[in-house]
């Protein structure tokens, strides 16, 4: 077994170690991907040292990015119970950090290198990303990444992503791609910003928190925009008191309803989290065969065409440049005739070898022809498929042209997608019985625990926005604003 795959094979032993004791239900899954792999290494859609099960995230993932001062780490804080990230109306951190739970007591922060080597964490190889688009800033991984963790059982088996943000020009482009990378692997995203801006001029005295929101939709609304549903919060400790009781009251029970809902949907990203892993083998799977495969087959077909096109141009030429010489320096071509039947195994052989060097040089140049072609179709499967490297495999030297068959590809293979498929529906039915009962016969299903209780303060300015579509925001200076008034 080579280095790479040993290397592999062992991040997966980890890793299904870890979910036995987190989330035993996924370990049938982790059991699929290795099969899936085996599909991938030998049709040469996947690297040898890679794997599919580390291109997906295997804990939940919370992410909460924003500005300067939006309040990002009041509200994780708030929501973990415990002052793991510090706050303030400055700029207090220029890391991405990712926190998570750990059995230790004390706590620990941990490098960027953590994160980008161990396949278990999102982010995991993020310094080849930042690479591409930024050279020499994949080498300085810690300057953008660090792992906090915590005993925190609110964070048990799942994952916060705390954003900072950056106003450096060197690092913007780095910091764009890491965003976008957690927003693509994340199961809730929240966006928090200062809602009062750009409105401050028309919901900044306002003290109904509807038309602050109301303001936010017409703004994006002009611009094409659909926000969706907006939440509502702020802390109290630090914002302005409230001296109208009734209007104190309005306040606190739309920010208690509101974190509420927020807490209980962040709660529940693990069961959604179970399901997407599952989903992203099966779509995996589909792929390989539906899009992917299909793909390579043109593929095929294409070089094997364009090389016996080229393997006839270029033995045309190469008889008519022979003729041509011969001609212009008096020599009949024909003469060479009683050479080659008097010792015709000796020419045979020397003809086998020249057509044979033309031939595997035109196969070469073929495939380079075609490389383009394959790239545009891998970036078309969201580049999770080497097509590239599935078509270099296919193409390589020791095999022949005639079959036109993708390397790796047959019957064994397609029955092993298929008991993926199959081994795929039987752990989502398990799952359903986990955290369902349609029946409502025995004993009630798993159920998922919401919070009963009235939250504590939280976030100084707020907003959320999840994957999709919510957003919030914060009235600690709309209420300012509005005592200030009242003074007046």
């Amino acid at each position: 077994m080579s280095f790479e795959k040993t290397s592999i094979k062992q991040r997966l032993d980890q890793l299904e170690k870890h979910l036995s004791v987190e989330n035993p239900a996924l370990i049938d899954a982790v059991k699929s991907f290795r099969q899936l792999d085996k599909v991938g290494h030998k049709t040469g859609l996947l690297a040898e040292d890679d794997s599919f099960a580390t291109r997906i995230t295997w804990w939940p993932l919370i992410s909460v990015l924003g500005t300067f001062s939006a309040g990002k780490s009041t509200f994780i804080n708030h929501y973990i119970g415990e002052q793991i990230q510090r706050s303030g109306n400055q700029a207090v951190d220029d890391k991405f950090t990712v926190l998570c739970y750990s059995h230790e007591a004390a706590p620990h922060a941990l490098p960027g290198v953590a994160l980008d080597s161990d396949p278990r964490f999102p982010l995991y190889r993020i310094s080849e990303d930042i690479e591409s688009v930024a050279t020499g800033e994949g080498k300085r991984i810690d300057s953008y990444l660090q792992m906090k963790t915590t005993t925190c059982e609110t964070l048990r088996g799942k994952t916060i992503i705390d954003s900072p943000g950056f106003d450096a020009d060197a690092q913007r482009t780095s910091t764009l791609r890491i965003t976008d990378h957690i927003i693509t692997l994340s199961d809730l995203v929240l966006v928090l910003f200062d809602a009062r801006h750009p409105q401050i001029d028309t919901a900044a005295r306002e003290d109904n928190p509807e038309e602050v929101i109301a303001a936010w939709q017409r703004a994006l609304g002009e611009r094409g925009l659909t926000a969706g549903r907006f939440y509502t919060i702020y802390s109290p400790d630090a914002a302005v008191p409230i001296e109208d009781a009734q209007l104190r009251q309005r306040f606190e029970s739309k920010r208690d309803k509101d974190l509420l809902e927020i807490h209980s949907r962040m709660d529940q990203v693990d069961i959604e989290r179970a399901y997407r892993i599952v989903a992203s083998l099966d779509h995996t799977a589909r792929e390989i065969e539906q899009k992917a495969m299909p793909s390579l087959v043109e593929l095929m077909r294409r070089w094997y065409k364009r090389t016996l096109v080229l393997d006839a141009v270029t033995v045309a030429f190469l008889l008519l440049l022979y003729i041509g010489v011969s001609l212009g320096i008096g020599f009949n071509p024909l003469d060479i005739a009683p050479a080659i039947a008097g010792n015709w195994i000796l020419s045979a052989s020397i003809a086998v070898v020249l057509l044979a060097i033309i031939h595997f040089g035109m196969r070469e140049l073929a495939a380079k022809t075609l490389l383009g072609a394959a790239r545009k179709a891998s970036e078309a499967l969201d580049g999770k498929l080497d097509l590239v490297g599935a078509f270099r495999k296919s193409t390589r030297m020791m095999r022949i042209i005639i079959s036109r068959r993708p390397a790796g590809w047959g019957s064994f293979t397609r029955k092993r997608l298929k008991r993926v498929r199959e081994e795929n529906d039987r752990i989502v039915q398990m799952l359903n019985d986990r955290f369902t009962n349609p029946s409502g016969a025995g004993q009630a299903a798993d159920t998922v625990t919401e919070t009963n209780t009235q939250p504590e303060p939280v976030s100084e300015k707020l907003e959320v926005q999840e994957k999709d579509e919510s957003m919030e925001f914060n009235l600690d200076e709309i209420l300012e604003t509005e005592n200030r008034e009242k003074d007046k």
